[in-house]
């Protein structure tokens, strides 16, 4: 079910809070992305980024000012996470958007206007938290032109595994580590056996990696043992933030066969705090990967002619890299990816049907990221184990220093932008992580 284009995706929208009007703003009226914050000590509330400030959805509320909305929607707005809110269904979600929408464009009456005006908070007052209680963590690996790229470094005769175009490949990760932007990142210790050595050894892992991902919130998920239909996938999916998938690639080495990762992955998942809802991606979505001549079709429960011809979402997405020997210098992150979401070989909704293929039930909240977003040129990159080729060709940074891997104190920030054509640019906002230590 592909969200179709209405008033709130009008490119001559304009809010009367003035900082959405801008064009670098990445959440202009169009936009409006949940999350979850607090700030002057108050607890997590849930809220709504409307350029340089979030709208407080509990207080909103309170103010009777969503109150033609459905009581069980309302209750969820004054929740302290997005679980409640993701638990309903998409109409729910649909409505509160459009009440959002008009509440906050410049046609509101001054009453509400005034009301509202004391209901923002700018965004450099506030903390971000996880948006949610995420249950379960499932990572795909649907980004084929990294899965060739790793696989051609250890089976060049073989990159990828006979399954990898039947089947969305993917491992369960821990939800318990999944930390918010800006969260310092702890080098892990694990064991790993260097070609050089005999046996193994445990110490400070050496080969800290980023991996650019987009992560996709459940919604209202399924019960166990009933399969969630292609066609209906979708609509079981409230939205989309940026994610950078942290791994240990010395670790990861030694302890992926035959089971896969666990160690290399656990020890940390970072997550942008704003969710994107597929609402507000509407205007830029885009077709499934086109396969190549000889690709096998999607076996019926993976196939829908609609999810083949829009079931992607176009994002551009890059990833920036700072020393703490730039940031001393102010020398401005050096951005050493540009990818695009184009890039993966399997839909947000085929992910969906897979995973409940089998019964699983998936919860309110729960997180499937995409796996790495690589493209096919040497820039687009979605790791460094790719572009430096397991840290033997290391990457130059613009005051000369280098990088195989991340070193202590190094920051990864990831962005995304939607652009088109006849359409006002969407963006994510930031997911950012500096290593400590």
């Amino acid at each position: 079910m592909i969200r179709a284009l209405n008033e709130t995706h009008d490119p001559q929208a304009k809010s009367w809070v003035t900082s959405a009007n801008t064009d670098s703003t990445p959440f202009p009226i169009q936009n409006l992305p949940f999350g979850v914050y607090h700030n002057n000590g108050d607890h997590p509330r849930i809220g709504v980024a409307i350029g340089d400030c979030v709208l407080d959805l509990h207080r909103t509320t309170d103010a009777k000012l969503l109150e033609s909305l459905p009581i069980v929607t309302q209750a969820a707005c004054r929740s302290r996470y997005l679980n409640d809110l993701m638990s309903l269904s998409k109409g729910h979600w649909s409505q509160l958007r459009e009440s959002l929408f008009k509440l906050l464009h410049e046609s509101t009456p001054p009453g509400q206007k005034s009301i509202l005006e004391g209901l923002l908070a700018p965004q450099t007052e506030i903390e971000m938290h996880v948006p949610c209680r995420i249950g379960d963590y499932t990572d795909f690996y649907a980004g084929i032109c990294h899965a060739s790229r790793v696989g051609s470094l250890f089976r060049p005769q073989n990159p990828l595994m006979p399954n990898y175009k039947w089947i969305p490949i993917a491992y369960h990760g821990r939800s318990s580590s999944i930390v918010i932007s800006g969260t310092s990142i702890r080098r892990p210790s694990g064991q790993a056996k260097s070609p050089e050595s005999d046996v193994p050894s445990f110490g400070p892992i050496r080969s800290l990696d980023y991996e650019l991902e987009l992560g996709f919130y459940v919604g209202s998920g399924n019960e166990l043992g009933k399969p969630i239909p292609i066609e209906r996938a979708e609509a079981n999916i409230f939205g989309v933030c940026l994610l950078n998938d942290w791994s240990a690639r010395d670790i990861h080495v030694w302890e992926y066969q035959p089971l896969g990762p666990f160690l290399a992955k656990n020890f940390a998942t970072t997550v942008s705090p704003w969710i994107v809802t597929l609402d507000a991606l509407a205007p830029f979505r885009c077709a499934a990967f086109v396969r190549s001549n000889g690709d096998p079709k999607p076996l019926p429960y993976l196939y829908s002619a609609t999810d083949q011809a829009m079931g992607g979402v176009e994002i551009s997405l890059e990833v920036a890299l700072s020393t703490q020997e730039m940031r001393d210098t102010g020398i401005e992150p050096y951005t050493i990816c540009r990818g695009s979401s184009r890039d993966l070989y399997w839909t947000m909704s085929q992910f969906v049907a897979h995973h409940t293929s089998n019964g699983c039930n998936l919860r309110a909240g729960d997180l499937l990221g995409s796996g790495t977003i690589s493209g096919n040129s040497s820039h687009s990159s979605g790791s460094l184990l790719e572009m430096t080729r397991q840290g033997a060709s290391a990457i130059q940074l613009p005051n000369g220093q280098l990088r195989g891997y991340l070193e202590s104190d190094d920051e990864i920030v990831i962005r995304g932008w939607c652009r088109r054509e006849g359409h006002v640019a969407l963006g994510f906002g930031e997911c950012r992580g500096r290593i400590d230590g």
